[in-house]
């Protein structure tokens, strides 16, 4: 049986993973607060949960000004892309039952 992903096990990031991989490859991302309404999380924790998963490589992080307001952008690398469908499939491999 593979083995679930610490990093993107964790509900959090597991969420932010699931958004961020339901948008086609060549799609900018989500902003931030995009983010933070999809999930439910705070300011604080979703931005500590994203650094987490930039450290390990899953996301990248673009922040910008638009106007004068900051904007910051999270778009799934390809080893991010990876890992989420790897996790996932451990998750369809326990629901199916096939777990070696």
């Amino acid at each position: 049986m593979a083995e679930f992903d610490d990093i993107i096990h964790q509900p959090l990031r597991l969420k932010i993973m699931a958004a961020l991989n339901s948008l086609p490859v060549t799609a900018a991302g989500l902003e931030f607060s995009r983010l933070k309404k999809l999930t439910g999380a705070t300011d604080g924790n979703l931005g500590a949960h994203i650094e987490t998963l930039a450290k390990a490589g899953y996301v990248s992080v673009e922040k910008a000004f638009v106007g004068k307001k900051p904007q910051t952008t999270v778009t799934a690398t390809g080893a991010g892309r990876g890992a989420f469908a790897r996790h996932v499939a451990t998750l369809q491999e326990i629901i199916s039952g096939k777990q070696g």
